[in-house]
């Protein structure tokens, strides 16, 4: 059985391509997207919309580095946070200077 580790490095996990939100309200909330798209591709014209478009494009890619950053802060806060637990580094912990248990 492969690790988790060595099928990330291997490329076969994608959290991003499988990743679809929880919230009961997405899927209609993407529908309602998709139509308001349509009715401004509409309303527009497509050589205003395509310019519409790569807006949107740009819009995407500048979230998508915020996500991947914000992706790995959370994985390295969570790595430390597990470093920090499993080696018992006791001046780290609240009140271990005053010796009071927690």
């Amino acid at each position: 059985m492969k690790t988790i580790l060595e099928a990330l490095y291997r490329g076969q996990i994608n959290p991003d391509e499988v990743i679809v939100p929880s919230q009961p309200e997405y899927r209609s909330v993407s529908r309602q997207v998709a139509a308001q798209t349509e009715q401004w591709r509409e309303r527009l014209g497509e050589e205003v919309f395509r310019e519409l478009e790569e807006y949107f494009d740009l819009c995407d890619s500048v979230d998508s580095m915020h996500v991947e950053a914000a992706f790995l802060h959370g994985f390295r806060l969570g790595a430390n946070l597990l470093i920090e637990v499993l080696s018992n580094r006791e001046e780290l912990v609240p009140y271990a200077a005053s010796s009071k248990p927690l």
